[in-house]
């Protein structure tokens, strides 16, 4: 089985998984619109750029991407969409070179990192994670550290010198949107938070040892509507320092957070294009039988 389908839970494709919201269907013409109104990159990105070159992954023998070609602009958010099993997570976990962790997993082509294949023979993995941060679909917090601790557990997992610790992490919960709630019980386990405040916590982690891009694999799909409105302000403020890519099954969500939106199906990537335009007029019959809610 694909391991995207083993950790895509039930209801994912509602708006607030588990809150007994609708079943998903497309974006409103207030928020396609508001897409189109959101504010352009800064004009001298600290993002930086990725770029896909026929990129097939496999697991074993099974074909999950297939020949997956398309840019990511620094600064900027992308939504992947698409139903469950079309490679979005997989792909996404290519991108950091997670992927070939599965046992019998590999990946071909090219992932460049500016101008800088990943994937190329010497290329440092711990290096590249460092600069590709990950948020998972599930908060995870390490549960036997402290607030505090769990934010500095990234910055001493990968061996940074020289770094004022105290400094670094309210820094992080800081521009995770967290500081103001946790400040006065750093020495408490972070378990102990919200569903909420843990993301937030984990995306403080992946902060801590100043990466370039992030990903964020559902983020939101075990969180409630107002813990979801905290994140997806977040990643309106992350994204002047940071390249953003973002899997979701929430259409309205995509509309909400995302400069871009690329549709997978199948393993191959169908269309991608600003996100007002995947929305309203995409190329594709099948994009557009998807964000109507036709199948998926």
């Amino acid at each position: 089985m694909n391991p995207e389908d083993q950790t895509t839970p039930a209801g994912a494709e509602t708006a607030g998984a588990g809150n007994g919201a609708a079943p998903r269907v497309g974006p409103s013409p207030g928020e396609v619109a508001a897409a189109a109104e959101r504010p352009p990159p800064p004009a001298h990105p600290t993002g930086r750029a990725i770029a896909l070159r026929d990129v097939d992954a496999y697991y074993g023998d099974a074909h999950a991407i297939k020949s997956a070609t398309m840019d990511y602009a620094p600064n900027q958010v992308t939504a992947m969409i698409g139903p469950s099993g079309s490679g979005k997570s997989t792909l996404v976990r290519c991108i950091n070179r997670m992927h070939e962790e599965i046992p019998g997993a590999r990946v071909e082509g090219e992932i460049l990192l500016d101008d800088v294949d990943v994937n190329a023979a010497g290329v440092d993995v711990v290096a590249v994670r460092r600069a590709i941060g990950m948020v998972f679909q599930k908060p995870n917090p390490f549960p036997t550290l402290s607030i505090y601790d769990n934010v500095a557990a990234g910055v001493r997992l990968s061996g940074m010198k020289g770094i004022n610790m105290r400094e670094r992490v309210e820094q992080s919960l800081r521009s995770a949107a967290l500081w103001e709630e946790v400040k006065d019980r750093l020495g408490q386990p972070g378990i102990g938070l919200s569903g909420g405040q843990q993301q937030r916590l984990c995306i403080a982690r992946t902060i801590a040892v100043e990466p370039e891009v992030i990903l964020m694999d559902e983020p939101c799909s075990a969180l409630d509507p107002i813990a979801t409105l905290k994140i997806e302000e977040l990643i309106h403020e992350l994204k002047q320092r940071y390249t953003i890519v973002i899997v979701t099954h929430n259409m309205q969500q995509a509309a909400r957070v995302a400069d871009t939106t690329a549709f997978m199906l199948d393993g191959a990537i169908v269309e991608h294009a600003p996100t007002r335009k995947i929305f309203s007029t995409p190329d594709d019959a099948r994009t557009e039988e998807y964000v109507t809610g036709k199948f998926g």
